[in-house]
């Protein structure tokens, strides 16, 4: 909580109770079957300023897991009223996300976030947050590395598929996967209702020579960016 207002610490300490209490529901054990995937959702948000007010908008592009072709596109939009706080993403991003899923056609069999998920310092990241509400399988797929208790990620080989646990106090909290050769590597981790191997599985499966990034999430990136440039218009 460092360099949080001191109106806002009663907030916080509220986030971290629920935090803790939502971990209870937590299961690091896949509750599908791998087989019967049939379609991922991206998860995305991106922000923008006007007059000192921050806007916000989460984007979700829907695949067709074993073509890769986008099954559906939907987005959201509104004003944020939490600050950015490290480790509470979530209460910032959950109500975009939860707007938007509503607007899809249909539901995807799993949700994949551009965030973490396990990968937090209470296990509850943006992807195994969401988890509760949307009530489906999530993955978190983070560009950057969250150092939690001073702990560094380990570099994995530089071949594709390679990788190396992240391991604090003895519990796996992710996973740092190389996803392409020569570039930076990604991190992995549970959501929810998914085991690490699978998560890691059905996230090399999304990956094309585009991007280190899966397809869900960089199309989702890629739709923020788009709404983005039209909201702020």
């Amino acid at each position: 909580m460092k360099n949080v207002d001191s109106n806002n610490i009663k907030l916080l300490n509220q986030f971290t109770n629920i935090q803790i209490e939502l971990l209870s529901d937590v299961t690091l054990e896949n509750s599908f079957d791998v087989s019967e995937i049939q379609t991922i959702a991206g998860v995305d948000l991106a922000y923008w300023d006007v007059n000192k007010t921050t806007y916000g908008t989460c984007c979700i592009v829907m695949i067709d897991y074993y073509t890769k072709e986008v099954v559906e596109k939907v987005y959201s939009y509104g004003e944020i009223n939490v600050p950015y706080i490290s480790g509470f993403l979530a209460f910032r991003e959950l109500p975009l996300v939860l707007e938007a899923a509503k607007k899809l056609s249909n539901e995807p069999d799993l949700y994949m976030f551009d965030g973490n998920g396990y990968l937090h310092y209470r296990h509850m990241g943006i992807a195994t947050h969401a988890s509760m509400y949307l009530k489906k399988p999530t993955i978190g797929v983070a560009k950057s590395y969250l150092k939690i208790e001073n702990v560094d990620f380990t570099m994995p080989e530089n071949e594709v598929g390679s990788y190396n646990d992240i391991l604090i106090h003895g519990d796996v909290y992710g996973r740092t996967l190389r996803t392409s050769h020569h570039v930076k590597p990604i991190f992995v981790s549970c959501g929810n209702w998914i085991d690490l191997d699978t998560s890691t599985e059905i996230v090399m499966n999304c990956i094309n020579q585009e991007s280190r990034l899966p397809i869900p999430i960089r199309l989702a990136d890629l739709e923020t960016h788009r709404v983005r440039k039209q909201l702020f218009k």
